[in-house]
């Protein structure tokens, strides 16, 4: 049992690390002159095949006699808000702010996650949560200040307001789905929402986009690859796999890991300049969480 423990703790921490280092090859990838909805099918168009595949495997053992045609449109707008439009959102943020920057605006989905909670299930907030909240919004205030402070141009304040709405929006997703996945299981309600959001950028790219998706250079597809299959497929049944056995609030706290290790790898990787008040504000930002994530 002890391993058993550990091993939950490696992979929630590993897959938190994987997770947050999305951003840093996202921006690396935008070095190569390629657009967010060309990246973000490449990310999804990789991804396609290992969703389709577990989907697949989860079909033969589970019935869809429990399912109703109501629960099949509830997935559908879940995957087409969850991992497509937040997604897309996530990705043109990103061509305006750093990557450290981008997971801490993200980082507070649990906090706006908790509202929408508070207003949709009529369910009280504790007065830890409310706490909780002030803290993080404090620490954002603080992590943004020295940007007051300086000349930004405008698309930086437009960045900032993409990835808070990708937040907005990726809330209400885990919201919704609170009630449906319990229908059609964890594992098999992930594949058929990442489905669902590959088709929407499939559609979206094939209406609005005439660049050739074969024409950017081979480093281009090896950081789609990367993006698809270790910032997207193989973290998200790892945190999976830890939530089953040490609980979704522990791997809350361990996933506090992912700001820190984008803030390091931006300043290894993309020469990204860290700044006290980034500092003092992302560990301010972690403090509510945590506090956020205990019962």
């Amino acid at each position: 049992m002890k391993n058993k423990k550990v091993i939950a703790i490696i992979l929630a921490l590993v897959g938190a690390i994987m997770f947050s280092s999305k951003a840093v090859m996202v921006k690396l990838s935008y070095e190569y002159r390629i657009d967010s909805l060309s990246l973000l099918l490449l990310r999804m168009g990789f991804s396609l095949p290992i969703y389709i595949t577990i989907a697949y495997v989860n079909k033969k053992n589970i019935s869809n006699k429990n399912l109703s045609n109501r629960d099949w449109c509830y997935l559908v707008f879940l995957g087409i808000i969850g991992y497509y439009f937040a997604s897309y959102l996530d990705f043109v943020g990103l061509q305006y702010i750093t990557a450290s920057l981008e997971r801490l605006v993200l980082f507070i989905y649990p906090t706006i996650t908790t509202i929408l909670v508070a207003i949709y299930f009529k369910r009280k907030i504790s007065i830890y949560k409310v706490i909780a909240i002030i803290i993080t919004y404090i620490g954002i205030g603080v992590a943004f200040w020295s940007k007051t402070q300086d000349d930004t141009q405008e698309d930086f304040w437009l960045g900032v307001f993409l990835i808070f709405a990708s937040a907005i929006i990726f809330s209400i997703y885990l919201v919704g789905s609170e009630k449906i996945i319990p229908k059609f299981g964890v594992q098999r309600f992930t594949s058929y929402c990442m489905i669902v959001s590959c088709l929407s950028v499939l559609i979206h790219f094939g209406i609005k986009s005439d660049v050739d998706i074969t024409s950017f250079p081979w480093q281009v597809y090896a950081f789609g690859v990367i993006i698809a299959i270790f910032n997207t497929v193989l973290p998200s049944y790892m945190m999976s796999a830890a939530i089953k056995t040490i609980g979704s609030s522990t791997t809350s706290i361990l996933s506090s890991v992912g700001p820190i290790s984008v803030i390091i790898l931006g300043y290894l990787l993309l020469d990204e300049q860290i700044s006290y008040y980034q500092i003092s504000g992302t560990l301010i930002v972690i403090i509510g969480v945590i506090i956020m994530s205990q019962k």
